[in-house]
This record gives structure tokens, sequence and C-alpha cells, in this order.
């Protein structure tokens, strides 16, 4: 007997906001990279609802029976099993994406690895690619609101490295790396969705 999926309350928060963002910038796309997609709920949400892409999920190799256990739970015919992608590793696998989505890793992942994050996108996609980031974001190092600063602050208590990142330092440095900012999307729940274009 097959093992129920994992359940993500943070990939439910949100999702048919973050469905109507993907749906405006993803028109024109062919195949998306969803980096770190966790326990594979967005992906299942996601692909059934954007039918002219393929959808690929990626992740470090311990999540991948969660998001394979999502895809047999809820199939697409769009929907590819998991690469395995550490964002700090310098060569990221050939995917063809020309777009890259990724939710709730930001915070999660150490800051050098989301620094290679941006780095790698800005290597893979092509002119004219979307990147959109959704979570938490602070500010010129200021909190949008007292809930997210004591997320922050539990977070850091379980591990340092862990954190919200300042919005406008991931700005700086995706321009360097020749991403444009062309939008920030206030979302529910004290989040925000940013969005990059390779130039």
């Amino acid at each position: 007997m097959s093992c129920a999926p994992p359940w993500s309350q943070a990939c439910e928060n949100n999702k048919d906001p973050i469905l109507a963002l993907l749906q405006a910038y993803l028109a024109g796309c062919r195949c998306v990279l969803e980096v770190g997609s966790g326990t594979g709920q967005h992906a299942v949400h996601f692909a059934p609802a954007l039918p002219h892409l393929r959808w690929l999920t990626s992740d470090l190799p311990a999540n991948h029976p969660g998001i394979l256990a999502w895809l047999a739970h809820r199939p697409a015919p769009n929907l590819a099993p998991p690469i395995v992608l550490d964002a700090r590793q310098r060569r990221w696998p050939e995917t063809g994406a020309d777009a890259v989505f990724s939710a709730n890793t930001a915070h999660i992942m150490p800051l050098d690895a989301v620094h290679a994050m941006v780095q790698g996108v800005a290597r893979l996609l092509p002119p004219g690619g979307p990147f959109l980031l959704y979570g938490p974001f602070r500010y010129a190092e200021r909190h949008t609101s007292a809930s997210n600063a004591a997320f922050d602050a539990a977070l850091r208590s379980r591990d340092p490295s862990m954190g919200i990142r300042d919005a406008l330092a991931l700005q700086a440095l995706a321009a360097e790396l020749g991403l444009a900012l062309i939008a920030d999307h206030p979302m529910p729940a004290n989040n925000r969705t940013l969005v990059w274009r390779r130039a």
C-alpha cells in the first residue's frame, strides 16, 4: 500500500494567487523549472492549470519520494519527475527551461545557496525568460509585519543559516547578473512575489 503524500500548509497558502501570477507571466513560455519543489504540492496544483507548459520539479534527493508520491496521487501529462538539483552546484542539469519558479525556499536555504540560486537562474534563462520568487522578504533590513519578524526569529533560532532575506539585496545581486526586476507583487499573509526577466 502506498504512503500518503507529505503535506505542507505553507504550500497550500496563497496557491491560487500564485497561480494567477504564473498564468500571466508564463503565458508565452514552454517549460518551467521549479527550484525546490518541496513536497510537490505546488507542482500538482499548477501544472494542470498551465497545460501549455512542461513543469519540471526539482529538489535535493531526500525530497524526491514525497514529490513522486504527489505525482502518483495527482498525475498530469505535462508534469515531470523530480530532477536532482542543489542550487549550489556549479553546473545545473540541462533542462531546456525558459522560465524558473521557486516558492518558500529563500528563507529556508542558507544565504550562500540563495545567492547560488539567483546565479544559476541567470545562467539558465534565455533572454526574456522570467524568474518568479515567492515568499516573505525584508526591505532595507526592515520586516513588513510583526508576524514576519516573529517568523524570522523562529527560523534563526532553529537554524542560524535560515532567515527572511532582504529583497533589495537580492534585486541588486540579480541586476549584476543581468536579471531585471519587472514586478514586486504583494501577496496575502505578508508575502511577496518578485518577478525578474533575463535581459
